[in-house]
């Protein structure tokens, strides 16, 4: 039986298959990447549900698992060395899945790097400048009299999807023809732009035509369905 009494967070949400990888997390944009990616390995988790609206992200134990008090985190208790070991931040959790799989991230070194690069692209200007435009879009911005905040992030945003279309065309999948953590990153903030956010007419998604066909392909794939709804708050 395995042991996870040296995470404190273990105390906080009780794993009731401690042998499995341990998810803690919520289905926003950022959370669904880890939970998108453990649908399409098909590896054996617990999937704990971290209400990030009553503040459960700020909690000691979870704190104590990711010090930035924001999901998703994981506790793998079949680390390197067989040996437990939990990390937070998506993107990194992504490269630890993908490494330990050998799945999603190409065997090529020339790919594998321009995967990683796009990956960060998500993490550093997809993921911020789609969260800005829904606070100030969805959110309590919208209640500002100043327009100038939501139409930066706006802008911003239409050149980011400009970028990533330009980068789409001719191919199915963000890295030419194979799908990857680069896709698994960004599908749930590109949907959750136009569906959630209500900002598909507000960006001019539909000029957007490999982006747009980019989406559909990603969210045809059943284990991007079923992950955009783990954890779920019911």
């Amino acid at each position: 039986m395995t042991d996870l009494s040296s995470f404190p967070i273990a105390s906080r949400w009780p794993a009731k298959h401690p042998d499995r990888l341990q998810l803690y997390s919520l289905n926003t944009p950022n959370g669904v990447k880890v939970s998108i990616m453990l649908e399409e390995l098909g590896l054996p988790y617990e999937a704990h549900l971290v209400d990030i609206g009553k503040n459960e992200s700020k909690a000691p134990e979870f704190e104590s698992l990711n010090p930035n008090g924001k999901i998703p985190a994981i506790v793998d208790p079949d680390g390197p060395g067989g040996q437990p070991i939990g990390l937070f931040e998506s993107g990194a959790i992504l490269l630890y899945l993908a490494e330990k799989t050998g799945r999603f991230l190409p065997k090529d070194e020339a790919k594998r790097w321009e995967t990683i690069q796009w990956l960060f692209f998500q993490m550093a200007g997809i993921g911020p400048m789609f969260g800005q435009v829904g606070f100030f879009h969805k959110f309590a911005g919208r209640e500002y009299e100043d327009k100038r905040p939501l139409q930066r992030y706006v802008d911003e945003s239409k050149r980011l999807l400009g970028v990533l279309d330009r980068q789409l065309a001719g191919h199915d999948w963000i890295v030419g023809d194979e799908y990857t953590i680069a896709d698994i990153a960004t599908l749930g903030w590109v949907n959750n732009l136009i569906t959630f956010y209500g900002a598909r007419e507000l960006v001019g998604f539909d000029a957007f035509a490999n982006v747009a066909a980019w989406l559909e392909r990603g969210m045809s794939r059943s284990a991007v369905q079923r992950g955009l709804k783990i954890p779920s708050r019911g």
